[in-house]
């Protein structure tokens, strides 16, 4: 084990340890948290900076008001039910239409039907806090569905991707894509069985990707390859990741940006926690790209300059 680590650690690879010794406990004040663990909170900061994300139709923060939802929801045909302070993809409901016979039943990504009073009790848990940081009571936000833009047709199960772009101190430091799959139930979501896609800073293409732990040229579901796939706006995802160092000032996150078909790039939310096997869909570590940005701290740029720079100097070498 010993020598695994040693190994890795030869190859520039962020350890979980060091990440959050070193990094996170460095970069990232525990009181700035509430920003990007409140996703309310984080939606609003976006908004009043100028930021896009997916339009919010209501929030429900009391058991009493469950009774509103209909009146929330209104005519939209979809919508997302998620939880404010929830985690790791847990608690969102995706509806992608309802029954035109009195409207009573909603169809979810995955196919399946649920009531209206499945959702309110859906609602109803949320409040309770059933999937909190912690368990503490919460709010369940109602808001825009976003559709899938045709570009991930071929390499996404029913769900929508999105691209994770880490920052380290301003810079982007390291982006790839998660791709819903089957047994992700159309998250993208790593833990649940997403694949993560590596991309390369300089050019938007994607490289090999990573399914627990495992390097993968295909999706599993599709079939399809999931390289070489050259992402559209990647300038535009890279500066808008980079603008939420200074909406945030937390050092180290991940910025979690989704390709909307009709609105482009929105910001989903924003994790001060960032995972590390992005270092496998890269086949690269970490630490490298870190010095090479700390040797860049005391000058100001633009967040445009800061995307030209990453993009000069973390240009991947393709075999």
């Amino acid at each position: 084990m010993f020598r695994l680590a040693m190994a890795l650690r030869s190859k520039g690879v962020l350890g979980l340890n060091e990440r959050n010794a070193n990094v996170i406990q460095r970069l990232n004040e525990r009181r700035l948290y509430p920003l990007v663990d409140d996703k309310l909170r984080t939606k609003r900061l976006a908004l009043a900076a100028g930021i896009a994300v997916p339009e919010l139709y209501g929030v429900i923060g009391s058991q009493h008001d469950v009774r509103r939802l209909a009146d929330l929801v209104g005519e939209h045909r979809d919508f997302v039910i998620k939880p404010a302070q929830g985690t790791g993809g847990d608690g969102i409901l995706v509806v992608t239409g309802r029954s035109a016979a009195g409207q009573r039943l909603y169809q979810l990504a995955d196919g399946e039907l649920i009531s209206s009073n499945g959702i309110r009790h859906h609602v109803s848990n949320i409040i309770s806090g059933q999937y909190s940081f912690v368990g503490i009571r919460d709010r369940a936000m109602i808001e825009y569905r976003v559709e899938t833009d045709p570009f991930f047709a071929d390499v996404s199960f029913q769900g929508v991707p999105d691209v994770r772009v880490l920052v380290y101190r301003g810079y982007p430091v390291m982006a790839m894509v998660r791709l819903p799959t089957r047994r992700s139930r159309g998250k993208a979501n790593l833990h649940q069985g997403a694949v993560g896609v590596g991309v390369d800073l300089a050019t938007g293409r994607t490289l090999s990707g990573v399914l627990d732990n495992d390097i993968v040229y295909e999706h599993p579901d599709t079939g399809a390859a999931i390289g070489d796939l050259v992402m559209p706006q990647w300038d535009y995802f890279l500066a808008l990741a980079t603008r939420c160092h200074a909406l945030t000032g937390l050092g180290y996150i991940g910025v979690d940006i989704v390709l909307d078909r009709f609105r482009g790039p929105l910001i989903l939310e924003l994790n001060a926690r960032p995972g590390l096997n992005i270092q496998i869909a890269n086949r690269a570590g970490l630490q490298g790209r870190m010095t090479t940005i700390d040797a860049w701290q005391g000058a100001e740029y633009s967040s445009e300059e800061k995307v030209a720079r990453v993009r000069e100097a973390f240009r991947t070498i393709r075999p």
